[in-house]
């Protein structure tokens, strides 16, 4: 009977109890990923350790800014290398790139970076001047290490492409779900968004929802307010916007304004998953901030139909997805609104192609394998 590989993995910030799309997927990845090897975590203080349940956490990297630059850490983390006997280190962003070849270099262990978006495509999509340097110094951990994780397989052809990364060291582990198959109570949180919200019966439920404070959504709420709904008022499509989510700024004063135009904004709510099997569709104006939007692959495994713009469907594998992504193109509000009109009259159910590509116990299994 062989034993299972034993791995550890480097997180460089808080993600339990998660509070976001990125701090989500670290969470279950890690979670179904030590169902499949003997996993250890090194990560910073402040999470919530009653949370951890198929690994060991390690709380080694300190808090604050330093935690990147501490030269201590090579050292800390050679010895645990050492004393666990760990064959693979998995470092969840380029960030510590420095300190991944440091330790290489004293243990030869294999080293393996889980890229989350290209982040300096992500920064220069958000105008950070220093977006050139993030470049480099991304490029350069990619093409040392001994393997890279994408998120997708767009961002993968397109390091391949850009950075001259070789093929074979280049692997799909994208962001994934715990379901394997189409949920059987759709209905029943209808009905209960229905109920919680005064939702008239025959009105549609269109969601949105994400980390508010965060841009690329606070934009996707202006497009919503400003652009979509009131084409949707000049038509006789009923409906109601349903909008969750923490941190909307203090400028948009919970959207009261918008309370007599369809807009339901709910705050932070603790069972999305209702709301996505619940909504009639998801909406998806997201024009910027890269990576793939995890909340869209969330909608479409809860059965959800997404109206997306090009830059909100950019990642997802839309082969698997059959009648339950619709795309137009950014900035093209008529075009989105058309699609939210069409697709709202077409049932179908997501297919089984999309559970067996982003069910994360399948990608855990794979990424064993690559292991």
């Amino acid at each position: 009977m062989s034993t299972a590989k034993k791995v550890l993995d480097v997180m460089p910030y808080a993600y339990l109890p998660y509070k976001s799309g990125g701090q989500k997927s670290i969470a279950q990845f890690l979670d179904y990923l030590g169902q499949e090897v003997a996993l250890s975590v090194i990560t910073v203080e402040g999470n919530a350790e009653e949370l951890v349940t198929n690994y060991s956490l390690h709380s080694i990297l300190g808090n604050g800014a330093s935690r990147y630059y501490n030269i201590c850490l090579i050292k800390k983390i050679t010895n645990f290398v050492k004393q666990h006997h760990i064959e693979c280190i998995i470092w969840e962003h380029p960030y510590y790139a420095w300190l991944a070849f440091a330790i290489k270099k004293r243990t030869g262990v294999k080293t393996i970076f889980h890229s989350h978006n290209i982040e300096y495509l992500r920064f220069k999509s958000l105008r950070k001047w220093w977006w050139p340097i993030l470049k480099k110094y991304e490029t350069w951990a990619f093409k040392k290490a001994d393997g890279v994780f994408f998120i997708s397989p767009e961002e993968k052809h397109y390091c391949i492409n850009t950075m001259s990364l070789p093929a074979s060291k280049c692997f799909d582990v994208p962001f994934g779900v715990p379901i394997n198959a189409y949920p059987n109570d759709k209905k029943l949180c209808r009905e209960k968004l229905v109920a919680t919200h005064s939702i008239a019966v025959d009105e549609k439920i269109l969601l949105f929802n994400g980390a508010l404070d965060y841009k690329p959504n606070t934009d996707a709420i202006e497009f919503i307010i400003h652009h979509i709904n009131p084409l949707l008022l000049q038509t006789k499509l009923k409906y109601k916007i349903v909008i969750c989510g923490k941190g909307l700024p203090p400028s948009f004063d919970h959207l009261k304004a918008f309370s007599g135009k369809n807009i339901i904004y709910t705050g932070f709510v603790d069972d999305i998953e209702c709301y996505f099997k619940g909504a009639d569709l998801f909406l998806n104006p997201v024009q910027s901030g890269g990576g793939i939007k995890t909340k869209m692959v969330e909608a479409i495994a809860y059965g959800t139909t997404v109206v997306a713009t090009a830059s909100g469907a950019a990642g997802i594998v839309k082969e698997v997805c059959g009648d339950k992504l619709h795309v137009s193109t950014d900035s093209d509000w008529p075009t989105f609104v058309q699609h939210i009109l069409s697709a709202i009259e077409i049932s179908s159910t997501t297919p089984q192609a999309y559970y067996n590509y982003y069910y994360w116990g399948a990608i855990a299994k794979n990424v064993n394998a690559i292991l």
